[in-house]
Parts: structure tokens; sequence; C-alpha cells
């Protein structure tokens, strides 16, 4: 279990950020105009999410939620 309870939609909208993300961090990118406004509209919902009001350190909560996402990432690729 999280230590943290995130949200569905705020999880959700993580692992979306992480896609552009990391298709712009690829070699020679496609798309990037693309890729960089979705990461952009990502990044906003991100950092506006009403949960961030709630978190007892939103820091580390961001930090959190950003290895949890990672971490799920890597187990659904295995």
């Amino acid at each position: 279990m999280d230590a943290i309870g995130f949200p569905d939609d705020l999880v959700q909208t993580q692992a979306a950020w992480n896609a552009p993300y990391d298709a712009l961090a690829a070699p020679r990118p496609r798309g990037t105009t693309a890729l960089r406004r979705r990461l952009l509209l990502l990044s906003v919902r991100l950092w506006w999410h009403p949960f961030w009001k709630t978190a007892p350190s939103v820091r580390a909560a961001r930090t959190e939620l950003r290895q949890m996402v990672r971490a799920r990432g890597a187990v659904r690729a295995a």
C-alpha cells in the first residue's frame, strides 16, 4: 500500500506525463512540438491539482508520486 493515498486522476496524469517526457528524452525524437505542448499541458494539471492543498509535505509527495508511477511503469513493462 502507498504511504500517501494519491487520487487516481493524479496518478493517471503523472503516468500520462511520463510518456511525452520519455519520448522527448529519446535520441532524435519526432513531433517535438506536439510532445512539448502535451508535456506543458500535463505539467500544469499536475502542478495545480487540488490534492496538493491537502498534502502534508508537497515536495516530498510530488517526489513520491513520480517514483511510484515510474515503479509501476517498470513493473508493467517487465
